[in-house]
């Protein structure tokens, strides 16, 4: 297995849970799952502590980060300019295959809001703002984007709604689709920023830095797991 293979499976299982934030990382388990050796699986660790995905622990292996408050409310404050800066470019570079694209993935995504289904909300939510930063045509930018998406990903896509704040962020996307189809660059990130900004508080507010954890890949329990 490739080392960028290696990464992107090891970031995959961060991000999805299967290692829970505040875990020891088992290491054995891994190179099992992944059919590797301790050495690959070490130097991803190492690409994925320079990310804020893990804690390096100098002889005493490594643990999931956890993001707190504070983490959160510094990452999207960037995530909020960044993505506000990729809809200015978007509309003013957006292809029509593009824009198509998106709305189409904005009408799936309304329709798994009728049915209440959040998981599929949330695939599609994603799929839109990351088409919005790849229409901006701007790969530093991206860069950037990824790199802080990837320690919120968690959090900002597994976070529960309450059915007004789901309706609220329907209303917000629609206005974010129409922004793009008018090509208003200015008005595009100005909701963007607010929006992001919403879903700040609502992390917040539900305390996601706390209540995430519990029990992952071979059972391995989260260090700051209630008793």
């Amino acid at each position: 297995m490739l080392h960028e293979e290696v990464v992107s499976r090891l970031r995959d299982i961060l991000l999805e849970g299967e290692v829970p934030p505040g875990a020891r990382i088992p290491e054995r388990e891994l190179c099992l799952k992944l059919k590797i050796s301790r050495t690959p699986l070490r130097e991803a660790l190492k690409v994925l502590a320079a990310e804020g995905l893990v804690l390096l622990l100098p002889h005493r292996g490594s643990r999931a980060a956890r993001l707190t408050d504070k983490d959160v409310h510094d990452l999207f404050e960037v995530c909020q300019g960044l993505e506000a800066l990729a809809g200015e470019l978007a509309c003013e570079r957006v292809t029509d295959a593009q824009l198509q694209e998106i709305a189409e993935a904005h009408a799936a995504m309304v329709e798994h809001y009728r049915d209440g289904d959040l998981t599929q909300y949330y695939r599609r939510n994603r799929q839109i703002h990351e088409a919005i930063v790849a229409a901006a045509c701007n790969p530093v930018l991206s860069g950037l984007y990824d790199s802080v998406t990837a320690r919120i990903r968690r959090a900002r896509y597994l976070t529960p709604m309450t059915p007004p704040r789901w309706a609220t962020a329907i209303r917000e996307h629609e206005a974010i689709l129409n922004a793009l189809e008018r090509r208003d660059g200015m008005g595009l990130a100005h909701i963007l920023r607010a929006h992001l900004r919403h879903k700040r508080e609502e992390i917040i507010k539900a305390g996601f830095a706390e209540i995430d954890s519990g029990r992952g890949l071979a059972g391995h329990e989260s260090a700051a797991a209630p008793v």
